[in-house]
């Protein structure tokens, strides 16, 4: 379920439940949680969970968060955690004391994200403003985005949802409207299930027909990165690293892909995962892949989910001509 489409418009309410309403200038918009909505267990239950994380993954680095607003407002921790995490090296210092410092930080952080997440400005769901003054609910999205996109197996809690408040101050004073936001999505689909269910079923109840599809699948992928001089004999590790995946995405979907955004001899399990990562990337933006994947799975070679990532292009490229 896509969380902008489960937005649901609620009820107005004063802007005095913020007692935010002499600290908005005129033109400007500020969308925050509802103080009735800071106290869900859910969302407790999230931010615990992103400190953990954090703090997991950082360990190594001797750095402890105890408060998400309080801790990442300044990029110190979202520049870690992004080297550790992407192996991005941000051309910024690693401390920066004064606010002018802070903001041209996050920008350089904030664009690198952006640009690895393949996001528009239009769908970024926090700014370097919201960031900087410590909006929780921003920070919370921002944590959640590349949570997801460089660990997709992290089980991070599902259904997370609060009420919000957007205020802003027009030239006939302050507009406000609420609504229902979802932080973290439901897990789950149908079509997913249906998409496993077919391939469960041929690996546990017909595997005598599993190499009669692995070759229908190599005919297929051949057709397309032959023209590139590759061959491809084995779904099992020749996919593992990424690179087939994507160059196979490029040539169905017709674009080129830029040799710096990915690794053409991935060196390391993290440059491979880095490889498989933006492949999903792009086969969920170009609407092929509704379901979710691990993509340490493809990392390790696992056959049936190499299969199922393979079968999303099949299915709507079959008759593709060559």
């Amino acid at each position: 379920m896509d969380p902008d489409l489960s937005n649901v418009f609620t009820r107005s309410a004063a802007p005095n439940d913020f007692g935010v309403e002499n600290a908005i200038a005129r033109g400007e918009k500020r969308r925050l949680i509802k103080p009735n909505s800071r106290n869900n267990a859910k969302l407790e239950d999230l931010k615990v969970f992103l400190i953990d994380w954090i703090n997991t993954t950082l360990k190594q680095e001797h750095i402890v968060v105890k408060s998400l607003e309080e801790d990442l407002f300044d990029g110190l921790v979202l520049h870690h955690l992004l080297e550790h995490l992407g192996s991005l090296k941000l051309d910024v210092d690693k401390i920066a004391l004064t606010e002018k410092k802070q903001r041209q930080k996050l920008s350089v952080i904030l664009e690198a994200v952006a640009k690895c997440l393949r996001l528009e400005e239009n769908q970024l769901k926090w700014s370097v403003e919201s960031i900087l003054s410590k909006d929780l609910l921003s920070t919370l999205h921002l944590l959640v985005a590349i949570a997801k996109h460089f660990q997709p197996d992290l089980a991070i809690p599902a259904n997370v949802q609060v009420e919000t408040m957007t205020i802003e101050n027009t030239s006939r004073g302050l507009k406000t409207e609420t609504r229902l936001e979802y932080i973290t999505d439901t897990k789950g689909n149908s079509e997913d299930q249906s998409t496993g269910d077919a391939f469960d079923e041929l690996f546990n109840h017909a595997p005598d027909r599993l190499d009669a599809v692995k070759q229908v699948f190599l005919k297929f992928v051949n057709q397309h990165v032959g023209k590139l001089g590759l061959n491809v004999n084995d779904i099992e590790s020749q996919f593992a690293d990424g690179v087939i995946l994507l160059l196979l995405i490029g040539q169905l979907e017709g674009y080129f892909l830029n040799l710096r955004d990915f690794f053409l001899t991935p060196a390391s399990p993290t440059e491979m995962l880095h490889n498989v990562n933006l492949a999903l990337d792009l086969l969920t933006d170009g609407g092929l892949l509704n379901f979710s994947v691990n993509s340490e799975d493809v990392v390790k070679g696992d056959m049936k989910t190499t299969l199922r990532l393979l079968y999303c292009l099949y299915s709507k490229y079959k008759t593709k001509e060559t």
